[in-house]
């Protein structure tokens, strides 16, 4: 398993996984800009590999330019499925190379890759590999899908129940990238895991932050991470934040991660932003008493 950190790692790791594909290529598409990607699809086919693109049929302001890379990729010989308009948005980030699964934070943009703050996941793992191609068949054929893979987080599926035993589960610490937490439960437990003592901080925006919550607004790049570290040994990388349309209304996807070597990684980078991050709302010492100040609006 290894982690991306955006902008360090740039898009390189994504076009060279499509340049050197042998087999297939499936990836889902929110929102696209990359010509070396769509450059290196176009090649893969040449060699005889399979692409397969999923397109979301609709996002904010851009589905002029989501049907011309319909177009332009039809005419490069890739199969391109539309996704349906059952739910209110389609916004994951899936590639998938091979046996080779990238779950992605990021859009396969020069503004998400290069300017902003955010993750992915890439992983051999042969199971989650199997359960994100068989969300991409589903999603193709607008057919239901089973997430029985529960370390796979599909919206609107599984990923409430998930994300909240991921979030009981704290111990100690619970560092958080989200550019908008609101959904009411989820505050509501992350307002638990503070009185149980579990220290939370937040990188992003937070609606009517629980008193003691660290709250601090990213410094220097574009937050577009959603991103979870517990106790530095567990982590969530993916496209949901902690609202509730995101969790019960639109496809996003996300991926648990075990291995305490990414997690990591990820608190690492999140304690450097801290860092530097401009306070909004300082969290009071465990056992405190005093007020904490109020975050600004």
């Amino acid at each position: 398993m290894k982690l991306l950190i955006q902008p360090d790692d740039g898009a390189t790791p994504i076009v060279q996984a499509v340049r050197h594909a042998k087999k297939s290529v499936l990836i889902v598409i929110f929102r696209f800009d990359l010509k070396e990607l769509e450059q290196a699809m176009a090649a893969a086919v040449e060699r005889g590999v399979v692409v397969r693109a999923l397109i979301a049929n609709t996002n904010r302001g851009g589905e002029k330019r989501l049907r011309k890379l319909e177009q332009r990729l039809l005419a490069s010989g890739v199969t391109v499925a539309r996704t349906s308009d059952d739910l209110v948005r389609y916004h994951g980030k899936v590639l998938i190379v091979d046996d080779t699964l990238y779950v992605l934070g990021f859009n396969f943009t020069k503004l998400d890759i290069g300017r902003s703050r955010s993750f992915g996941v890439i992983t051999d793992d042969a199971k989650l590999s199997k359960a994100a191609s068989d969300l991409f068949d589903s999603d193709s054929s607008r057919q239901p899908f089973d997430a029985s893979e529960d370390r796979l987080v599909v919206s609107p599926e599984n990923s409430r129940a998930v994300m909240t035993d991921f979030i009981k589960n704290a111990k100690k610490t619970l560092f958080i990238y989200d550019i908008s937490i609101a959904d009411t439960k989820m505050l509501k437990l992350l307002q638990e895991r503070m009185k149980a003592g579990v220290e939370v901080r937040v990188i992003g925006k937070v609606k009517k932050p629980p008193e003691g919550m660290g709250l601090r607004k990213l410094a220097k790049l574009r937050l577009h991470a959603r991103a979870m570290v517990a106790d530095g040994a567990r982590a969530f990388v993916g496209s949901q934040s902690l609202r509730r349309m995101e969790l019960d209304q639109r496809r996003e996807v996300g991926l648990i991660v075990g291995e305490s070597k990414i997690a990591k990684q990820i608190q690492d980078v999140f304690e450097a932003d801290w860092e530097e991050a401009k306070p909004k709302q300082e969290p009071e010492p465990v056992g405190s008493t005093a007020s904490s100040p109020s975050a600004s609006r």
